[in-house]
């Protein structure tokens, strides 16, 4: 791999530049070097698109030097990562599970609607209850699949 180019944020320019998000990145450890991209646009993604951004980015990887063995490029699921502010403000009104790094009101797990996002906070409805949680604290959001 060239030295000099990161990874994800050349993926992320390339993928901006097709009309995707990119939701999250995977490297494989040990003697697998599989590259897992995972991929959303506000229509969902579909089987064309995984196609599309596959075959881009191995020949991306290629002028650039990226060193793996396989590409798997899929959508991030139902029970999508949330990192990002724009990700919270995308799903207003949606359940999400987080999980915090230091305890907030005693509690480290929060299940509720995604009601508000900033650049600082996330604000859920949790069983009547309004809970601010500063991005900095979290430690896992995803989306709950509604079925």
């Amino acid at each position: 791999m060239t030295a000099s180019i990161s990874i994800p944020t050349v993926v992320d320019t390339a993928l901006s530049g097709l009309g995707y998000e990119l939701v999250d990145l995977e490297f494989g450890q040990g003697k697998s070097r599989l590259l897992r991209v995972f991929i959303d646009k506000p229509e969902g993604i579909h089987i064309e698109d995984c196609e599309r951004v596959s075959k881009h980015l191995t020949q991306l990887f290629a002028v650039e030097g990226v060193d793996y063995d396989r590409l798997e490029v899929s959508s991030p699921g139902l029970d999508r990562p949330l990192r990002k502010t724009s990700d919270f403000l995308r799903f207003i009104g949606e359940q999400a599970k987080v999980s915090v790094r230091a305890p907030v009101a005693g509690r480290r797990n929060f299940t509720g609607a995604i009601r508000a996002a900033d650049e600082l906070a996330v604000e859920l409805d949790v069983e009547g209850q309004q809970v601010r949680l500063e991005l900095a604290n979290l430690d896992r959001a995803r989306l709950v699949p509604q079925l």
